[in-house]
């Protein structure tokens, strides 16, 4: 893919994709096979080592919300993931997000500013590990979390929607030990303060010159191939 080529002419897997390239960052839904979460992201970097993207303030995206377009968190957790569910597009609200993926790693690292540019904390996303396609990455996320703030502090988040995913049988006990033993791996991480914490990240702007990637028609299509 060339730089700033539209993920929506994208022929065939690259092997990295280019500083600048569009491309797309999705979810699937929990217990199928249709994509429910789509995000159009900036490449920063992508090597053997990392994928590095940015998602804009005002980007365009897919998310899940009810049937009755109740936006998912404002539902009780109780019946959070029973009630039936659409797709529906949105924007990305607030400050950017860089996302940091490492291959095979059941895990992202995202970074958080504040308005003005003031690093608000690093956020690990327990997830399957991205695979690749022509378009973009896809994963499954896996509910638990893990937050990790300036001063090295880290704790757990969503700990009850993690209960509640197993309690609804959107994963079952082997695939939640997985997951669980995926979160030890990134405190183990995050306690050596190994990478990407390290890095630097919280010190990175956007090229400027960027634009907003649009959000393509067919965001939701199914790859015609798909790698680690």
């Amino acid at each position: 893919m060339t730089d700033g080529e539209s993920v929506s002419t994208a022929a065939a897997p690259a092997p990295f994709w280019a500083p600048g390239s569009r491309i797309l960052w999705r979810y699937r839904e929990n217990g199928g096979r249709r994509v429910h979460i789509a995000r159009p992201v900036t490449v920063v970097r992508d090597d053997a080592d990392l994928l590095a993207v940015w998602l804009a303030p005002g980007t365009e995206c897919v998310k899940p919300v009810l049937a009755d377009g109740t936006p998912v968190h404002r539902e009780p957790l109780a019946t959070r993931y029973t009630k039936p569910r659409e797709v529906r597009r949105d924007r990305w609200f607030g400050t950017g997000v860089l996302k940091l993926a490492r291959p095979g790693e059941p895990w992202s690292v995202w970074l958080f500013w504040e308005p003005g540019w003031r690093f608000k904390n690093w956020y690990v996303n327990l997830e399957e590990p991205l695979t690749r396609w022509s378009g973009g990455v896809d994963s499954e996320d896996h509910f638990l979390d893990i937050s990790v703030h300036p001063d090295r502090s880290w704790h757990w988040r969503d700990e009850d929607e993690f209960a509640q995913a197993q309690r609804d049988g959107l994963m079952d006990a082997a695939q939640a030990e997985r997951v669980r033993r995926a979160g030890h791996a990134a405190v183990g991480v995050i306690r050596a303060w190994g990478p990407p914490f390290p890095d630097g990240w919280e010190g990175w702007r956007p090229d400027p010159a960027w634009p907003v990637p649009p959000l393509p028609e067919d965001w939701d299509r199914t790859p015609a191939h798909v790698s680690s």
